[in-house]
């Protein structure tokens, strides 16, 4: 029977970010249903628990809370306003809670649509990447009504550490693309360094051991340095997302008239790494890109 501590979850896009947060879910014995378009890591999380629905109408239909956790703006836009998405097929008084990335208009268009047919929204991207997925310790920012951020804390609280109500719908991704420039800002400047102490031959990991204790260091110094200079660029976050996240963050910015003259450059530097076929690594292979720019061979 459904109860307020264990509802029934429609967890919607299973990827790199989904696939660990719908786990952590089940491993909280919520009753958890999930669709995907690959079929493959539905099926891989019906052995922990997870109920398979064929479509997304399937996933929602009885769901008290739906999640969804996809790449980008259309896609959340196909899902939540196309036929039998989520809007069509799901009961009036349902709590939705968006949790990819999208642009801070579409996620208001998207809660003004779902408020009009009685649904409620929650604009809730995450930050932490994919290890903090695996670990259920995601920073959460979270936009929408007091009333409804606390019925969603009950569910949330299984996949994240940190959650914090940030204002009105449409506030969790405006607060999202922040994070976006400061981590890829972050990530470039720590390419550039790296880059340029094995240029003056001095032992990184020395030297990032000194580094990350003092107030250089950051979470993105000690995810990443060591994979980076050992050129392991396996996707926790890929480029070609982070990109897309930038122009995300470009777009609020403009439209806003805020100056960002170095969030401008960053964000080119993500797109012309993207465009140098690096958008299916990690977006520490930003240090790929600063190889290049000096000249230096890149495996």
């Amino acid at each position: 029977m459904t109860t307020p501590e264990h509802p029934t979850v429609a967890f919607i896009g299973l990827g790199i970010m989904g696939s660990p947060m719908a786990a952590n879910l089940c491993g909280a014995g919520l009753d958890v249903v999930g669709f995907s378009r690959t079929r493959a890591k539905v099926d891989a999380l019906v052995a922990k628990g997870m109920r398979a629905a064929d479509d997304v109408a399937g996933a929602v239909r009885g769901a008290d809370v739906i999640i969804t956790m996809l790449p980008d703006s259309p896609d959340v836009e196909a899902v939540a306003l196309g036929a039998e998405g989520i809007l069509e097929s799901a009961a009036p008084g349902t709590l939705f809670v968006d949790a990819s990335t999208i642009r801070p208009d579409a996620a208001r268009a998207i809660g003004e649509a779902a408020e009009k047919r009685g649904l409620r929204f929650l604009d809730a991207p995450v930050s932490g990447g994919e290890q903090a997925a695996v670990d259920g310790t995601l920073s959460i920012m979270v936009g929408g009504s007091e009333e409804s951020v606390a019925d969603a804390t009950t569910v949330l609280r299984h996949v994240g550490k940190t959650i914090v109500h940030v204002g009105p719908v449409g506030a969790g991704q405006t607060v999202k693309a922040a994070n976006q420039l400061i981590v890829a800002g972050n990530i470039e400047l720590l390419a550039e360094a790296l880059v340029f102490l094995e240029a003056q031959q001095v032992d990184t990991e020395k030297a990032i051991s000194v580094l990350e204790a003092g107030l250089a260091g950051s979470t993105v110094m000690t995810r990443k340095a060591r994979t980076m200079v050992a050129r392991q660029f396996a996707p926790g976050f890929r480029i070609a997302l982070h990109d897309k996240d930038l122009g995300i963050f470009t777009a609020a910015a403009r439209s806003s008239r805020t100056a960002t003259p170095l969030g401008a450059v960053v964000a080119q530097l993500m797109s012309s790494a993207h465009a140098q076929g690096d958008g299916d690594l990690d977006h520490s292979a930003l240090f790929r890109l600063v190889e290049r720019l000096s000249g230096h061979s890149t495996p």
